[in-house]
């Protein structure tokens, strides 16, 4: 396991706890762009602990979540055992181990920035039947408050690859080089509220940030 994919395996009860899930109106609109016949097929690419997912299967649709990283994958087994149409793959978006065309659209939920994206955009061709439909989706934290400035500039102190690893590091030049030209982009609001024990505990879930004492609560 590389060091990328590595990173999340001591936080995967944080991140099943605290992290967001994505808009629903984000989901309707992949799902509408793709042209997506009912119960369609859907590779989750770096599927994590199966918050992208979720939201598919609950559309109805087949979802192979494809995470390489065990405790994660092994979370989104616990989390998705009630949805029949879900199969979890140890696979890398770079190899998922998918049949030739077996999906009508591929998906990366907070993980394209992990990715190699020139072997993630051939095997996506691959997995993905014609016309290759990828939706790459992010939550964005701002930065437009007092407190967000705050955490941000304290990221940037205490953390040791924070500026490395973020993931508004991929800019459209990058996006448009891995789909081989110009791409559609939409932007929802989502809100996520904490009291001080949430506020850590999706601090923890990150993977840039220091695990020590003093972020127990």
């Amino acid at each position: 396991m590389t060091e990328s994919t590595a990173r999340f395996s001591d936080r995967v009860d944080d991140y099943v706890k605290y992290r967001p899930g994505y808009p629903a109106e984000a989901i309707d609109a992949v799902v509408a762009l793709a042209g997506l016949a009912p119960g369609a097929a859907i590779v989750d690419v770096g599927s994590g602990t199966g918050i992208s997912a979720r939201a598919l299967l609950e559309r109805g649709f087949a979802v192979f979540g494809v995470e390489p990283n065990a405790p994660m994958r092994a979370a989104a087994e616990r989390e998705l055992a009630s949805f029949a149409r879900f199969t979890s793959v140890d696979g890398t978006a770079e190899k998922t181990g998918l049949p030739d065309a077996s999906a009508a659209l591929a998906i990366a939920a907070q993980a394209f920035h992990w990715f190699r994206p020139e072997e993630t955009r051939a095997e996506l061709a691959r997995v993905v039947a014609p016309p290759h439909w990828t939706a790459l989706v992010w939550n964005e934290r701002l930065v437009d408050t007092p407190f967000l400035r705050e955490y941000e500039a304290l990221l940037r102190e205490h953390s040791s690859d924070y500026a490395k690893v973020d993931h508004r590091n991929i800019d459209r030049a990058r996006i448009e080089r891995f789909f081989g030209g110009p791409f559609e982009t939409r932007a929802f609001p989502n809100v996520q509220r904490f009291d001080r024990a949430g506020f850590l505990g999706r601090a923890r879930s990150s993977s840039y940030v220091p695990r020590t004492e003093a972020m127990t609560g």
